[in-house]
C-alpha cells in the first residue's frame, strides 16, 4: 500500500466522500450521491468555520477514508473543551487495514492539539462491529443520545 496522506478535504473531494457517506444500509437510505449540490453548499460552510475539520485520507492519489472532527468550547467540566468526531468512513477496499485506527489517531491527536480535554463520538445503535472498534481504541460506551428530526 501507498503513503497516507490525512489532510482537508476540499470540494473536489466530495464525490468520493458522498459515496463514502451512501456505502452501507444506512447511508443508502438518507445520502443521494447523484445530487452533489446540498453536499458541496455543506462543504462551503464547514470550511469556513475554523472549528470544524472535514478531512479526507488519501493513498495514491485516491480518497480512501473521511471523518469531521468538531471542535465546541463549554461551559460545563470546568469550560472543559471536547471535540466531536462524526461521518467516519472508510472505502470498503480498505476496511480492515488499520485505515480506520489511523483516522481516529489523527481526530484524537487534533482534538489535543486543540486543546480539548474529551473527544465524543456518537454512533448509530445498529453499528455493532463500529462500536468493538471505537471500544477497541479506548472509547467508552457512557451516555445514551437522542435525536429530534426538524
Amino acid at each position: 500500500m501507498g503513503d497516507l496522506e490525512i489532510r482537508p478535504a476540499t470540494a473536489d473531494d466530495i464525490p468520493a466522500i458522498v459515496a463514502m457517506l451512501a456505502d452501507d444500509p444506512l447511508g443508502a437510505q438518507r445520502e443521494s450521491p447523484d445530487d452533489l449540490t446540498p453536499y458541496l453548499a455543506a462543504h462551503a460552510r464547514l470550511a469556513a468555520d475554523p472549528q470544524q475539520h472535514v478531512v479526507v485520507a488519501e493513498r495514491d492519489g485516491r480518497v480512501v477514508g473521511t471523518l469531521q472532527l468538531t471542535v465546541i468550547p463549554g461551559l460545563s467540566h470546568k469550560g472543559t473543551t471536547r471535540a466531536l468526531i462524526e461521518a467516519v468512513r472508510v472505502h470498503a477496499e480498505e476496511r480492515g487495514s488499520g485505515l480506520g485506527t489511523q483516522l481516529l489517531e489523527w481526530a484524537i491527536d487534533e482534538a489535543r492539539r486543540q486543546g480539548c480535554r474529551l473527544v465524543q463520538l456518537t454512533s448509530d445503535a445498529t453499528r455493532t462491529d463500529a462500536h468493538r472498534f471505537y471500544e477497541r481504541l479506548g472509547f467508552e460506551a457512557s451516555h445514551v443520545g437522542f435525536k429530534l428530526k426538524l
